[in-house]
């Protein structure tokens, strides 16, 4: 870890070189989900048919834990992930796909366990429509060589934003939304929202482990934890596509939470520092 501060500098906000595979040993792959009855069965096969696409295995660790995190859902979710060939294969098989259940808790809660269930060297977590496409994630597995915690971004290099087609009023809101985290929480990371983060398992233990919003404002609580420990953290530009789907609506109810919890995240955290 770096020296920690408020401003632990960001690294490379460009795509990093592909990783090779011997880079680490094994990769925990987490989907949240809730409801996904409609979309896990296509999101697994985009998945584990890249997965087995010749030449990939080479971007990847020799190990990949794929870990679909059902939160509480009542539709059949669940049975669609265990009935999957890649559920039933061997402990130690190379690609495998596990299941774990948690009561309904919302997102932030399902990918905190999923984070702290996992064991890979690297844990990597991903909208389980498959908004960012598997084939991105050699590029956060590249950034995570040099960095603690790597950051996926719909902003791209040249400037441009890959949200630019969800509707007019998430755009409005996403921007509303920004402005109050980088003030107040977030600092410089501009696309604080992607669904696609990775952390090296130290990393993930510790941040996850003081993790405490589960709104949709926990991905801001993420960053802040990870400025104010001092872990390097990338910026990584991905490739993103616009999944309609979501259940998120605005709300008064849901604004008045998510400034209610941008706002004490700082002061939940007023003592977390790192060594220094």
């Amino acid at each position: 870890m770096t020296t920690p501060s408020d401003s632990t500098p960001l690294l490379a906000s460009t795509s990093p070189p592909i990783a090779p595979a011997s880079a680490f040993a094994s990769l925990t792959l987490v989907l949240p989900a809730y409801n996904e009855a409609a979309r896990i069965g296509p999101a697994l096969d985009e998945l584990f048919a890249w997965l087995g696409a010749p030449g990939v295995a080479a971007t990847l660790p020799p190990r990949i834990r794929a870990l679909v995190v059902d939160d509480g859902s009542t539709d059949a979710t669940a049975h669609l992930v265990l009935d999957r060939p890649e559920a039933a294969v061997p402990e130690d098989a190379p690609i495998r796909l596990e299941l774990l259940r948690v009561p309904h808790g919302g997102k932030g809660a399902a990918v905190r366990a999923g984070m702290l269930a996992g064991d890979g060297d690297v844990i990597v977590f991903t909208d389980a429509d498959m908004a960012t496409p598997p084939d991105q994630l050699p590029k956060l597995l590249a950034a995570l060589e040099a960095a603690d915690v790597a950051l996926g971004s719909r902003i791209q290099p040249d400037g441009s934003d890959m949200r630019a087609t969800q509707p007019a009023y998430r755009r409005l809101l996403g921007k509303v939304f920004h402005a109050l985290a980088s003030v107040w929480v977030a600092g410089p990371v501009q696309d604080t929202q992607c669904g696609f983060k990775g952390y090296r398992q130290a990393a993930a233990r510790e941040v996850f482990g003081r993790q405490v919003v589960t709104s949709i404002v926990f991905d801001v609580e993420l960053i802040y934890l990870a400025r104010q420990l001092g872990y390097r953290t990338a910026i990584v530009p991905i490739t993103w596509a616009d999944r309609r789907g979501s259940r998120m609506r605005p709300r008064v109810g849901l604004a008045l939470r998510v400034a209610w919890d941008l706002f004490r995240i700082p002061l939940v955290h007023r003592r977390v520092r790192g060594p220094g």
